[in-house]
């Protein structure tokens, strides 16, 4: 098996009357200059608005750019910025940016949201996501490769322009999309040959592994002469000595995570778009999310070193190749728990991923040599 790549994911579920947004990126920010140090692969964040979930990162470029000014090897991940309620040209100029700043280290995940208040505070239709989507990238694309470019859709129209700064990555950074449930997100990531990022948390993880096989086969099918890259997945995960001691510390942590979910996510409950169908079924998986369920079903990475082991290797069988996105700082976690569990992780488990060199002389030597 290859190395397995582990990067560090930051998704706030911390309400303001338990961390200030001061405290909480002091901590985020502590936690990837660590990430860094220790070997983690990349840090990422997502954009959220209002409310406890996720909403402490309105800005995913913004905090990225304070952990490029931290942490100098680690990839940084917008997981993701939204086109819908962002102007292409923002944020072609501001990803640009951030890539030259981190001398080419940014990766662009882009998300279609799918808070409804979220598209009720910008005042945009959900039934235009997916074209305000595509477009949007198509956009952002163009401006970091083009230069006086003319551009016009649906909802924009714009041009001769020349977007600066340029990127540093030729011929342009990395684009992941995110991706929930619905078979054509994973179709299209895979023709256009886009990476992916998903959250496997409240999804069947028989219809997961349908979707990413649909990924993978249109990946292959569209670019037979590239790499299909590892799907960058998210997890919670909490590592300590037992596993008695993980779970009572990861528990209201994760009661707290499903019940700023549900505030945020309850209004699908009546309200309804083709353009994202099933979701209120989806939602509704929450009501029964309970830390049980969470253990039972390996949804969350909790446990002692052993444990989380294997945790993760079940879901290398379950979903192939995989660079899992780990979430240490969820719900009202504790500082110094995350960071122990951050460094306890590296330490004990990391490693278990990695190939070793082959031995000189050893058929796996000969092979590399041919």
């Amino acid at each position: 098996m290859a190395t397995v790549p582990f990067g560090l994911n930051f998704f706030s579920s911390v309400r303001p009357d338990q961390k200030t947004g001061e405290q909480y990126f002091d901590e985020a920010l502590r936690l990837s200059e660590l990430a860094d140090e220790l070997g983690y692969s990349h840090v990422r964040t997502v954009e959220h608005y209002f409310r406890p979930y996720g909403g402490m990162t309105p800005s995913p470029i913004v905090f990225l750019a304070a952990v490029a000014a931290r942490a100098r090897r680690v990839r940084l991940v917008t997981g993701a910025v939204l086109p819908i309620f962002n102007h292409p040209i923002k944020i072609a100029g501001e990803t640009g940016m951030l890539d030259c700043i981190s001398h080419g280290r940014l990766d662009v995940g882009f998300g279609r949201a799918f808070l409804p208040e979220e598209f009720d505070a910008f005042q945009r239709s959900m039934d235009e996501s997916r074209e305000r989507f595509e477009g949007g990238i198509e956009a952002v694309r163009r401006l970091w490769t083009e230069t006086d470019v003319v551009y016009e859709d649906a909802f924009y129209h714009f041009g001769p322009i020349t977007s600066s700064p340029r990127p540093v990555q030729r011929p342009h950074p990395p684009i992941i999309i995110a991706a929930v449930g619905t078979p054509a997100s994973f179709d299209w990531a895979g023709q256009q040959g886009y990476g992916l990022m998903v959250v496997p948390y409240i999804s069947k993880f028989e219809s997961m592994q349908a979707n990413l096989r649909r990924y993978r086969e249109a990946f292959t099918a569209a670019h037979p002469d590239h790499p299909v890259p590892r799907v960058q997945m998210s997890f919670h995960m909490h590592v300590a000595d037992t596993d008695a001691q993980a779970v009572a510390e990861a528990t209201p942590q994760m009661e707290q995570y499903v019940a700023v979910f549900k505030d945020s996510a309850s209004v699908w409950q009546t309200r309804s778009s083709d353009a994202y169908p099933g979701y209120a079924e989806v939602i509704r998986e929450l009501d029964t999310m309970t830390m049980e369920r969470v253990l039972r079903e390996r949804r969350a990475f909790v446990g002692s070193p052993d444990t989380v082991e294997r945790l993760l290797r079940h879901a290398i069988d379950l979903f192939g190749e995989i660079e899992p996105s780990l979430s240490v700082l969820w719900g009202n976690m504790p500082y110094e728990a995350a960071e122990r569990s951050l460094r306890l992780f590296a330490s004990e488990v990391m490693s278990r991923f990695a190939v070793p060199p082959a031995a000189p002389g050893s058929p796996l030597a000969a092979s590399k040599r041919r």
